[in-house]
């Protein structure tokens, strides 16, 4: 069974930073997509990155050049480093498994696409 569990989340003021990781179970973990997505409230839920099994990562517009996206294979973990936060990215932040390498479904992050989820972990930016 593939889980997937989320940890980093918390309160911080704009432009501060924190730092998302995700743990992975049940899965060959290096030869999966995985990608962080958020939902605010009253919102759908959109893709924030992605990273390919090759290294290959894309990121949201409005997230580019304050987020990035890593991996660590040997520990199954994917991480979200998140640099000079704002109000707007307040959301909960979601972890996904595409079963797949990569390819344009992985990187353009279509949800329905990934197929384990983790619980979330909230993220919260005070102004």
């Amino acid at each position: 069974q593939v889980q997937l569990v989320e940890y980093g989340g918390g309160s911080v003021q704009a432009a501060g930073s924190l730092r998302l990781s995700c743990v992975g179970s049940g899965y060959v973990f290096n030869t999966a997509c995985m990608a962080w997505f958020r939902q605010a409230p009253g919102k759908e839920r959109d893709g924030v990155a992605v990273i390919d099994s090759y290294g290959t990562s894309n990121y949201a517009v409005g997230v580019k050049g304050r987020f990035s996206i890593s991996r660590d294979n040997a520990k199954n973990t994917l991480y979200l480093q998140m640099n000079s936060l704002k109000p707007e990215d307040t959301a909960m932040y979601y972890c996904a498994l595409y079963p797949y390498r990569g390819g344009s479904t992985c990187l353009s992050m279509r949800a329905p696409a990934f197929v384990h989820w983790g619980q979330g972990t909230q993220v919260t930016v005070s102004s």
